[in-house]
C-alpha cells in the first residue's frame, strides 16, 4: 500500500472517523505534538459554558483538529494542489493558538477588549520559526518541505493578511470557513442541543471556487443555497441560545470582575503571595496596562510592549491556573469582594437574570447608575450589572458569501435568498440585568426588578 493510500484515523464524536493520509498526517503531526498546541487541551472551547451545559467540556484542542479535518475536506472538494492543501490544513490547525484561559472571556480583562486572542497569535507562530523546527519538519516531509516563505503564507491566512490566492484564506477565515463549519456542529453536540445542526455533507458537496471579479473566492453553487441558509440560521440560533446564554455570560462577568478586582489589589495582603505565580504576575501587569492606557491616547506602543513582555507568562496559562485560583480564594473567611465572588463561582451560585428585550437600554443604564449611587452603602457595584448582547448573524456588506448561479454568474447570497436578505447586516439587540442573589431580598432591588419587568411586559416581551 502506498503512503498516499494509507490512512491515519482519529475517532471524533462530531465527524466520526476522521481520516488523514500518511502524507497529510506528517504535515500536521509535528504541530499537534508541539507544546503550544498541546496547551489547547487545557482551554475549554466555551469558557464557562459547562456550568450551564454540563457536556460542553470540549476544548480548543478538539475543535482545532476538527477544523483541520474540515479544511482538508474543503481542499479536496475544490481541487487544491497538495502544497496548497498542506498550508491550509496547518493554518486551520493553528488558528486558535492565541486563546487564553476560558477562551474569549479572558479578553474582557482589557479595557474595550483592546487585546484579543488574535493579538497573541503571531508570538505563538514565531516560536515555530526556528531552524531546528523546520529541519525536523522537513526530515519527515522531504517532498513537502516547510520554509520561512511558506510559513508566512500560513500566518497570512490566520491573521487576515493580503494573499495572492484569497480562496486559501477563505477556508481558514471567512463567513464560510472551516472554523465555523466545525464549531457549530461541535458546540451543538457537546451542549446537547440541536441549534447548530446543518447539512454539512451537502454544503461541502456544493462548495466551489467562484470568480468574484476581484479574484477567486470560496463560494457555493446554487444547489447549496438551502444548505447555507440552514447553516447561517444555525449560527444565529447558537449565538442567541449558547454563545450568548444569559447564565453563561453572567458567570463569565463574575469571573472577569474577580480577576480585575484581584489585579487591582494583588500587591496588598493577603494577596501578595499570589503575585509570585504566573497568573498573578500577569494580572498585575494587566492592571498596570489598563491604568497606563487610561492616561494616554497613544495605545499602539503600549499594546505591543505589553504583548512582547507578557507573552512568556501568557503562553503558559490555561484554565487550570484560573480554576485553582478560584478554589483558593473561595476558601477565604473574610468579607472582601474577591472572596464573595470566588465563592459564588466555586459553588456555581448563578446571579438572578432579568431579560431586557424590548427595554430602552440607554434609559435603563442611566437608571441603574443612579440606583447604584443611591444605594451604594448596601449594594456593591459588582452585584448589579447591565450586560448587553448585540449580535449579527450575517454580513452582506463588504464580503458576502457568493453563489454561482445556473448561468455561471456569481451573485451575493442576500440577493438570492429572501431569508438571508432579511437578517443581513442587522444587529439583533438583546441584553439582561445580572443581579447577585444576596441582594434580591432588598426592598429597593425588588421594586427595581418589578418596574423593569413591567416595562418589558408593556413592550410585549415575556421576561
Amino acid at each position: 500500500m502506498s503512503h498516499q493510500n494509507r490512512y491515519h484515523v482519529i475517532k471524533d464524536p462530531v465527524h466520526g472517523t476522521m481520516q488523514f493520509t500518511d502524507i497529510e498526517d506528517k504535515w500536521v503531526k509535528p504541530f499537534i505534538n508541539s507544546p503550544h498546541f498541546q496547551r489547547l487541551r487545557h482551554i475549554k472551547q466555551l469558557g464557562m459554558g459547562d456550568y450551564i451545559f454540563p457536556g460542553s467540556v470540549h476544548t480548543r484542542f478538539n475543535h482545532s483538529i476538527g477544523c483541520c479535518y474540515v479544511g482538508r475536506q474543503v481542499g479536496h472538494k475544490i481541487g487544491l494542489a497538495d502544497e496548497e492543501r498542506q498550508l491550509t490544513m496547518i493554518a486551520c490547525l493553528l488558528h486558535d493558538l492565541g486563546h487564553g484561559p476560558f477562551s474569549h472571556t479572558f479578553e474582557d480583562l482589557f479595557q474595550q477588549k483592546l487585546i484579543r486572542h488574535e493579538d497573541w497569535t503571531p508570538f505563538f507562530l514565531a516560536d515555530y520559526r526556528s531552524e531546528i523546527f523546520f529541519e525536523d519538519y522537513n526530515r519527515h516531509n522531504p517532498r513537502y518541505t516547510l520554509t520561512e516563505a511558506k510559513f508566512s503564507q500560513v500566518e497570512a491566512m490566520i491573521m487576515h493578511k493580503p494573499m495572492a490566492k484569497r480562496v486559501l484564506a477563505d477556508i481558514v477565515s471567512s463567513q464560510l470557513d472551516a472554523d465555523r463549519l466545525d464549531y457549530l456542529l461541535r458546540d451543538s453536540h457537546f451542549c446537547g442541543v440541536a441549534y447548530g445542526h446543518y447539512d454539512f455533507p451537502w454544503l461541502l458537496h456544493c462548495l466551489a471556487i467562484v470568480d468574484s471579479g476581484q479574484g477567486e473566492r470560496l463560494g457555493i453553487t446554487y444547489k447549496g443555497i438551502g444548505a447555507v441558509e440552514h447553516y447561517l440560521m444555525a449560527r444565529r440560533l447558537m449565538i442567541r441560545n449558547i454563545y450568548y446564554s444569559y447564565k453563561k455570560l453572567a458567570l463569565e462577568y463574575l469571573l472577569v470582575r474577580l480577576l480585575s478586582q484581584l489585579a487591582s489589589v494583588i500587591d496588598q495582603a493577603p494577596y501578595a503571595e499570589l503575585k509570585k505565580t504566573r497568573l498573578g504576575i500577569l494580572l498585575d501587569r494587566v492592571n498596570a496596562f489598563n491604568l497606563a492606557l487610561a492616561g494616554t491616547t497613544v495605545s499602539k506602543t503600549l499594546k505591543q510592549d505589553f504583548l512582547r513582555d507578557c507573552y512568556p507568562l501568557y503562553k503558559e496559562l490555561c484554565d487550570y491556573d484560573v480554576l485553582a485560583l478560584i478554589k483558593q480564594l473561595a476558601e477565604g473567611n473574610d468579607d472582601s469582594i474577591i472572596t464573595a465572588i470566588a465563592k459564588r463561582l466555586h459553588h456555581r451560585q448563578i446571579p438572578k437574570i432579568v431579560g431586557l428585550d424590548g427595554v430602552d437600554m440607554v434609559e435603563l443604564e442611566t437608571r441603574i447608575r443612579e440606583f447604584k449611587v443611591k444605594n451604594k452603602i448596601r449594594i456593591e457595584d459588582w452585584q448589579l450589572a447591565v450586560i448587553k448582547t448585540p449580535h449579527q448573524s450575517y454580513t452582506a456588506e463588504g464580503d458576502p458569501i457568493l453563489v454561482l448561479n445556473e448561468y455561471g454568474q456569481a451573485k451575493p447570497l442576500d440577493e438570492i435568498s429572501l431569508m438571508i436578505h432579511a437578517i443581513s447586516d442587522k444587529y439583533e439587540q438583546a441584553g439582561f440585568l445580572c443581579i447577585d442573589r444576596a441582594i434580591m431580598a432588598d426592598k429597593s432591588v425588588e421594586a427595581l426588578v418589578k418596574s423593569i419587568s413591567a416595562q418589558g411586559l408593556k413592550a410585549g416581551i415575556v421576561l
